[in-house]
């Protein structure tokens, strides 16, 4: 193999292949990047257990000579140190020969380089997916469901299913479903007529947390294909693939009540700061706890250390509804919600003291937040 490559449009796509190389693998060999050169372009690939990524490198983009092969090859170059190496070369094109040895020749500027490599035909193949079973979605619209959802996965592997996103196809909506037991977070997409032959899919939350730094807040089309126990996503130049996890996600219809007893609509950033000025002390007192106190029509945020002391804040609200509360929450819960509705007026509503309640926008339903209260007595 013999190429020359325009130096920073390769160290960009370097790093998002890196994103699909693990320390913690049982095979060697996938701690490289493969590198396969054809006639017309240059193919990327990075896998671990959990995810693979391949990148196809075109001879122009935007009608820029970004590659040139002399003749075709392929090898696997260990990830971490040979994209440090085109890091820090000097120089706008570098170039790579790989002899039959697969001892690979860097050159760029006046730096030599030589990596030794190894056999291609050691590289595990990738995973099928067909494209039978596909939706299309924006990358801007994918990137925003992440951002609404995945920071709800569990953390925990005692559960499996629950450190992934499960995403069900209804008719002509698809939920997205994020939960860890202590809350839980719901996106909807509506209006969206879809091939998916499937129920449901759950996707690890680690991955789309990698797709999530890859794809940009535009409106290029994401194609997502299923297959039985993997996901495909096709983004420009790119293939990711994700193993989806097995088992039953759980019901979580029931956890939402139709009549609330309490609802407080506020000011997203105004809540937002609020409680993390208050959350100051919680953090210090280990649970991250706060408690509200709604009465007389007034709304009250409170937290104490022991060690430290108290702090009170009256909080300004646009509305008021329903009978007096008090109830204890994570603020680091909390907060999290509400970076995550879009929306700058937000609508909170209480079903009692020991019920879980939802926040979400005032004048859309796209986008629920739940959270399990904390008993602080």
């Amino acid at each position: 193999m013999k190429i020359r490559i325009k130096r920073t449009y390769f160290i960009e796509q370097l790093n998002d292949v890196l994103k699909a190389i693990s320390p913690r693998t049982a095979l060697p060999i996938l701690n490289g990047i493969k590198l396969e050169a054809t006639e017309d372009n240059l193919i990327l690939t990075g896998s671990y257990s959990e995810i693979s990524i391949e990148i196809t490198i075109p001879t122009e983009v935007n009608n820029e000579t970004v590659l040139e092969i002399e003749s075709p090859g392929s090898v696997v170059l260990s990830a971490r140190f040979f994209t440090d190496v085109i890091k820090k070369l000097s120089g706008d094109f570098v170039e790579l020969d790989t002899n039959a040895q697969y001892l690979t020749h860097i050159r760029a500027g006046k730096s030599n380089f030589n990596l030794s490599g190894n056999d291609p035909n050691q590289y595990p193949l990738l995973p099928e997916v067909n494209n039978e079973s596909s939706i299309i979605v924006s990358s801007s619209v994918l990137k925003t469901i992440i951002n609404e959802t995945n920071f709800a996965v569990s953390p925990s592997e005692t559960r499996p299913v629950l450190t992934g996103v499960n995403w069900q196809f209804l008719d002509d909506e698809i939920k997205f479903t994020a939960t860890d037991s202590h809350r839980l977070a719901l996106r909807k997409l509506t209006d969206k007529p879809n091939s998916v032959e499937i129920n449901n899919a759950i996707i690890p939350g680690k991955a789309l947390g990698e797709l999530n730094k890859i794809i940009d807040d535009k409106e290029d089309d994401v194609e997502v294909n299923f297959s039985q126990n993997q996901v495909l996503f096709k983004y420009g130049n790119m293939r990711f693939i994700s193993r989806l996890l097995e088992g039953n996600y759980p019901d979580t219809s029931r956890l939402f009540p139709e009549n609330y007893e309490t609802k407080l609509t506020v000011n997203n950033s105004e809540f937002l700061q609020a409680i993390d000025r208050v959350s100051l002390l919680a953090r210090e007192g280990g649970n991250n706890a706060i408690k509200m106190t709604i009465e007389n029509g007034k709304v009250e945020l409170s937290s104490n250390s022991p060690e430290i002391g108290n702090v009170e804040e009256d909080v300004n609200i646009e509305g008021l509804e329903g009978e007096s509360l008090q109830i204890s929450f994570n603020s680091k819960y909390m907060m999290d919600a509400l970076r995550a509705v879009p929306d700058e007026e937000v609508a909170i509503e209480f079903f009692g003291t020991m019920k879980p309640f939802t926040i979400q926008s005032s004048n859309s339903y796209d986008v629920i937040q739940l959270i399990l209260p904390i008993r602080t007595y």
